[in-house]
């Protein structure tokens, strides 16, 4: 059996769950509604606050769906009680980073301002100390949509290997080159 798929979720005080028919899971907490449409062939049961999932066989598509989904509901619970949180630095000479509402305005050393616009179940605020990088940090209880936007964002600049500049997240390693070698 899969380590993960049968691994059960503990449902904290304060979430709610429901399983409809049609393989639709839904989960209730204090930071929101998460839905989640599961493959046919992989069922869930509560009992006692507890949430298992099971699958029919052992074929290898049943074995794959078997922890996917669970992970995912597991990660849909986490999301509705904690949450999720990403931090992502401006590395660069005049990098900056504004926060209006649900628009990001990046500066990253273009001709012009990016102006990101952001989903509404993701929360940003932008930080910039002097003698620091600007931190972009993003909130949201749902983890794909979350690591989706985060992603986006460092797309717009990857950080390159000979300097560094661009948009990381904070502790990323970046793999550094060495520039060209000086002249004789």
């Amino acid at each position: 059996m899969s380590r993960i798929g049968k691994e059960p979720i503990q449902v904290p005080a304060g979430v709610e769950v429901g399983i409809s028919d049609k393989n639709l899971v839904t989960v209730k907490g204090p930071k929101g509604t998460l839905t989640q449409k599961l493959d046919p062939s992989i069922t869930v049961k509560k009992e006692d606050g507890v949430l298992t999932f099971t699958r029919p066989t052992d074929l290898k598509h049943h074995r794959s769906m078997h922890g996917l989904y669970r992970a995912l509901v597991a990660n849909m619970v986490e999301g509705v009680t904690k949450g999720f949180t990403t931090e992502q630095e401006l590395v660069g000479v005049g990098y900056r980073a504004t926060a209006k509402g649900q628009q990001l305005q990046l500066s990253l050393g273009f001709s012009h301002n990016v102006v990101f616009e952001l989903p509404e179940e993701v929360k940003v605020t932008a930080t910039q100390e002097k003698g620091k990088n600007p931190i972009v940090k993003l909130e949201s209880a749902d983890k794909q949509v979350l690591g989706a936007v985060a992603a986006k964002i460092r797309s717009l600049r990857k950080p390159e290997p000979y300097k560094g500049k661009g948009v990381r997240f904070v502790g990323e390693n970046i793999r550094r080159k060495a520039g060209k070698a000086a002249g004789k």
